[in-house]
């Protein structure tokens, strides 16, 4: 029986019967095929933005029309929601900018769902669709024409010390598609932050923040704080202060495998940053652990392989020559 799907305005979307096994949600390999037929799909709007609920509606109405057999529409935000239809999803289109495809991201991921990012924000370093011309794109990756590009993400993690015991307790977890950021709080002044790689003593930063960074948010927060771009495919973690004064300045490239521990030291707030959508207090004698999270975001990709360096000379607006 097939499930039941409603417009982003409530109202029911006819729903065709199904006819087929679904195929498998997902690839498992970076270049590998994304399934021609999709019959579960996911669309995520920005609840924020009309006009992409508006437009929502028209690709649920033109996917319909092309045979995909069960169509649901929910917001972006809406965690919980999203999470129950997810187990069966064979494919997420998210309606917004790069901050709607990071939500995505931590949701499917675990699933094993690739997405299919509308660019209707400022920046679009992760959609591929322009909200002008998305029917043949549509049409290209329902036929078959296209591939998952699979991204690395960290798993961080928050650990306070247990009074009873001397143990610690974990106080919460994200997954990170960007970057994890462990900072000064409000008040315009450093925080030393001691640094464990593997468990190694590495250095003590005394800067405004250090970011660790996948190869995705190398073009974001790292980019501005003086880090390298890294192509999107490679599986490494990069470690990046903010404004170090008089200690090490250098990012690091570390494999993926790296386990990162942070304190933070000072005598005002220290924040904890996940994709900058996530905001934690650290208090004195907690320690953020930063790995390589088990799970791997998939985006369903139109272009070229190459795409990436010349999105990066289109979107950063650098010159030839």
């Amino acid at each position: 029986m097939a499930r039941n799907a409603l417009e982003p305005d409530g109202s029911p979307l006819s729903v065709l019967p199904e006819s087929e096994p679904a195929p498998a949600s997902g690839a498992t390999a970076t270049a590998s095929s994304v399934p021609a037929r999709f019959r579960f799909v996911g669309v995520l709007h920005h609840p924020k933005k009309p006009e992409s609920i508006q437009l929502a509606t028209e690709i649920g109405r033109f996917l319909r029309a092309e045979g995909v057999e069960d169509i649901w529409f929910e917001s972006a935000w809406e965690r919980e929601a999203v999470m129950e239809h997810l187990p069966n999803v064979d494919l997420l289109i998210t309606l917004g900018g790069d901050g709607t495809l990071l939500r995505a991201a931590r949701l499917g991921a675990a699933h094993g769902v690739p997405m299919l990012g509308v660019k209707m924000g400022r920046l679009g370093f992760l959609a591929e669709v322009s909200p002008d011309d998305w029917q043949r794109p549509l049409q290209q990756m329902l036929a078959g024409d296209c591939w998952t590009e699979e991204r690395l993400m960290v798993r961080a993690r928050l650990e306070r010390p247990r009074e009873t015991d001397g143990g610690r307790r974990i106080i919460c977890e994200y997954d990170a598609l960007n970057d994890v950021v462990l900072s000064r709080g409000g008040l315009a002044r450093v925080v030393r932050i001691s640094t464990q790689l593997d468990g190694g003593y590495l250095t003590t930063y005394t800067c405004d923040g250090l970011i660790v960074s996948t190869a995705t948010g190398s073009t974001g927060y790292a980019l501005a704080a003086g880090g390298p771009i890294l192509p999107p495919e490679l599986r490494n973690i990069l470690v990046i202060p903010i404004a170090s004064h008089l200690s090490m300045n250098r990012a690091l490239v570390l494999a993926e495998g790296t386990e990162i521990r942070m304190k933070a030291y000072s005598d005002h707030e220290s924040m904890l940053t996940v994709d900058g959508q996530f905001v934690v207090e650290v208090y004195e004698g907690d320690e953020v652990v930063v790995v390589g999270s088990p799970n791997l975001a998939r985006f369903v990709r139109l272009r070229e392989r190459s795409y990436f360096y010349e999105a990066l000379m289109e979107k950063l607006r650098w010159p030839e020559g």
